[in-house]
Parts: C-alpha cells; sequence; structure tokens
C-alpha cells in the first residue's frame, strides 16, 4: 500500500527512468512542482527518510535543510560529483549519502580525450572553416600537435586513472597530483601543483569539486603551465579560477583550453563564447543513452538497498555504514 511505502523527496526534476523508479517502489514528493517549497518540506519533516538530488540544476542539500528533517536516513545523488550535499555534516549525523560512481568512467575519460584533441588541434574550429566556405579560400591553419607532449593529471581517482590509461595509449607521458600518492601505479606524484605545472604541457583536471578545491586552478598553476600549455577541465567549474583562466587565455599565458564545465552553469562567460584558442562543451562528460541510463537506476538501486535494510550500493566516504550519529 502507498501507505506503507517511505516517503521521498526529489529536490529537482530527473531523468524518467529514475522518477518512474522512485515512484514505484516509494511515495515521492516533487519539490519543483510545490507552490511553496518551504511549506512542503514543513510537511514532510516529521516522516522523510530520504531525498532523491542531482539533476541539471543541482539543488543543494545543506545542513539548514537537513537538520530541518529529523527522520532523515539517506540521501541518493546523481552523479560522481556531489559537493552540492553537505555529505561531512550528513555523516554526523547518522545520515548516509550515495553517489553514481564507476558506471560513468569510461565515458567521462573519452569526453576527456576527445576535447584534448579537439583543443589541441583545433577540430571544432576546423569543421567551423569548412562549413563557412572558407576551404576554397585556403587550407585551415597548422595547429599545435600532442606529438612530445607531457600530461599532467589533477586528481588521479577511478576517472583520472581511465584518463592516464588513453593518454599512454597515445604515447604521452603520465605525471599526477592529488592530496597523496597512489599506490599501485606508476606514474610519478607531484606534492606540488605548481611544480608539476612547470613540467607538463598538457593538464586535465578532474578532481572532485567543493570547498576543498575551489579555485585549486588559479593564476600561479596557469602560469606555470606556460604559453604551451593546454588546460582540460571535465571536474567542477569551482576548481578553477575562472576570471585567471580568461586572463591567462586573453594574454596567451596559455596556448589553449578544453572546458566541459564552468562556474556558474549553464552560463557561460561571453569572454570566452568569443576566444578562438578555446573549446567548449556544455557539460556532456557522460551524457550517452547507456551511461546516464546506469546512472539513473543506480540512485534508484541505492534507495532501493536502503529501503530494504541492506548497505546501500555506493555511500561516499563521509557517511559511514552502519549510519553514527553524534
Amino acid at each position: 500500500m502507498a501507505g506503507d511505502k517511505a516517503d521521498v523527496l526529489m529536490m529537482e526534476e530527473m531523468a524518467p527512468k529514475t522518477i518512474e523508479g522512485v515512484a514505484k517502489a516509494f511515495t515521492l514528493h516533487k519539490l519543483w512542482e510545490a507552490p511553496d517549497r518551504d511549506r512542503l518540506i514543513d510537511e514532510l519533516s516529521p516522516r522523510l527518510r530520504a531525498i532523491a538530488a542531482g539533476g541539471p540544476v543541482h539543488e543543494h542539500v545543506d545542513r539548514s535543510l537537513m537538520a530541518k528533517l529529523p527522520k532523515l536516513e539517506m540521501i541518493s545523488s546523481f552523479g560522481v560529483g556531489y559537493d552540492h550535499v553537505d555529505a561531512k555534516w550528513a555523516g554526523e549525523h547518522g545520515i548516509v549519502v550515495t553517489n553514481t560512481p564507476e558506471v560513468l568512467n569510461e565515458e567521462v575519460a573519452d569526453t576527456a580525450l576527445g576535447l584534448l584533441l579537439c583543443t589541441v588541434r583545433e577540430l571544432p574550429q576546423a569543421e567551423r572553416y569548412l562549413r563557412a566556405g572558407q576551404w576554397v579560400n585556403g587550407e585551415y591553419r597548422l595547429t599545435a600537435s600532442l606529438r612530445g607532449r607531457r600530461a599532467g593529471i589533477v586528481g588521479l581517482g577511478r576517472i583520472g586513472k581511465a584518463i592516464a590509461r588513453r593518454l599512454e595509449a597515445f604515447g604521452l607521458p603520465v605525471a599526477y597530483h592529488g592530496r597523496n600518492p597512489q599506490a599501485g601505479v606508476s606514474y610519478r606524484y607531484y606534492p606540488d601543483l605548481v611544480e608539476m605545472a612547470r613540467d607538463v604541457d598538457v593538464m586535465i583536471v578532474i578532481t572532485p569539486g567543493g570547498a576543498a578545491t575551489r579555485h585549486l586552478i588559479n593564476a600561479k598553476v596557469l602560469e606555470a603551465l606556460g604559453p604551451n600549455g593546454v588546460f582540460i577541465n571535465v571536474s567542477r567549474g569551482s576548481v578553477v579560477d575562472q576570471d585567471a583562466l580568461i586572463a591567462a587565455l586573453k594574454e596567451r599565458k596559455i596556448l589553449s583550453a578544453g572546458l566541459d564545465v564552468y562556474a556558474h552553469e549553464p552560463n557561460v562567460p561571453p569572454e570566452l563564447l568569443t576566444m578562438d584558442n578555446v573549446v567548449l562543451l556544455p557539460h556532456v562528460g557522460s551524457a550517452s543513452v547507456p551511461t546516464r541510463d546506469a546512472m539513473n537506476q543506480l540512485v534508484v538501486d541505492n534507495l532501493l538497498a536502503w529501503a530494504a535494510g541492506k548497505k546501500p550500493i555506493t555511500p561516499v566516504p563521509e557517511t559511514p555504514w552502519p549510519p553514527r550519529r553524534t
């Protein structure tokens, strides 16, 4: 019976597969359709046990919201990044947060390499040149090359390792920067990001977003990457000081950039739109039909496991299982 089903609040409109899966197993409440959002949350407060989050808008699930929901046990989030959820606070208050890792690793890694090739070889610009009828007036200009380059990855997690394997196949030596060196990898580790930037001329960012990595890529890092440097970001826009990146591109302090993410999506700075040394994608890193289907199903499956009293499939590190309330 519907009355026996746990209440789940969906923060924003998610994919039909997710909506249908949650509605079938739970009593679904759609926050984005509520005439008065605060009133709906107040009404649900005495009984709400789970949240589904992480659609295209990334509504924030912060401590102020969670504190209003004393029965909250579970937040099932879409996407590998979960900086829109205060997972640390959730973990300290016995709330489990899950994300959707693994199922998108290869797709995002493919996107990163595609973006790198497009950026270095100016493939989108060359296509626009042809479509504009300019080929009859002469060949497209010669471009930079991947040959002889060294790559540095910022964040050697699951996706970072998948990117590294692809870079090796292209013949590029790989180094990486992160909080700690990783066991079982042969790539050179740089504890200092600026030092790595000086030693490479391709930098690919795939580190998590959030306060800990905000503006990790700043003017100093870009300056170190240098005038032959190619910068690729497939992580979060918050990781990069966007103003510093725009200045570096304008002043040719780096050669070019390929971006799939931005500071204030879906708004892209007008300056970037007019530059000829940047390739822009609309956050499509994982946006294939099979990958998004798998991600959407994992949102539902995490909720189903929790409702059955089992450990959710992909809890984030900040929220241990079984939950511990402080």
